[in-house]
């Protein structure tokens, strides 16, 4: 037996679902369960976003790990990718503004994922656009006068801010167990 195979026998066994531990951890589940919609939907969005912020933590370049041949799919990708998608839906939709998006290109609208390299300025550079874009979603969705508030969308027509809150928690859940593999194929971390 080896030594690896050896620990794991004499350890404790984990279930999948333990929480995942790390700053910010806590704030995921303070969410109140018989809030008013619209404090409802901000919170688990919040939420949702804290939750990926946790699967990267203590990560730098490794956050850049593709998952497996051919995808290009990485947790860095999805953090330029998540900043893209606040962007376009906050920015351009709802708030009407000339705000191409940050990664993605026409010429490759993947370069979210494809140009997310291991580089650490290109690390830097996707957290801060992250950040930026869901520091402008807050403060939009915050201060709305209603969550009737309408955009117009090439893809979906109009659509309202609910719709956009009810869409962007989708966005990060499907991404969010992305990113429980990605975080696990990297250093086995694993957790809610």
């Amino acid at each position: 037996m080896s030594e690896e195979s050896a620990a794991q026998a004499t350890s404790p066994r984990r279930r999948r679902a333990e929480l995942f531990t790390g700053p910010g951890a806590d704030r995921r589940f303070q969410t109140p369960a018989t809030a008013g919609e619209r404090t409802m939907l901000a919170d688990v969005l919040a939420a949702q976003r804290a939750t990926l912020e946790l699967k990267c933590h203590g990560l730098g370049p490794e956050l850049a790990r593709r998952a497996v041949e051919p995808s290009t799919l990485s947790l860095l990708g999805l953090v330029r990718h998540l900043a893209d998608v606040e962007r376009r839906w906050f920015r351009r939709v709802l708030a009407g503004q000339a705000a191409p998006p940050r990664f993605a290109t026409e010429a490759n609208p993947d370069e979210d994922f494809d140009g997310a390299t291991p580089d650490p300025a290109v690390v830097a550079e996707a957290w801060d656009a992250w950040r930026a874009e869901v520091a402008f979603a807050e403060v939009f969705a915050a201060d709305a006068p209603s969550l009737d508030i309408t955009g117009e969308d090439a893809w979906r027509g109009v659509v309202s801010l609910r719709w956009v809150l009810v869409h962007m928690i989708e966005e990060y859940a499907r991404h969010n167990g992305h990113a429980d593999l990605l975080r696990e194929r990297i250093d086995g971390a694993r957790g809610v």
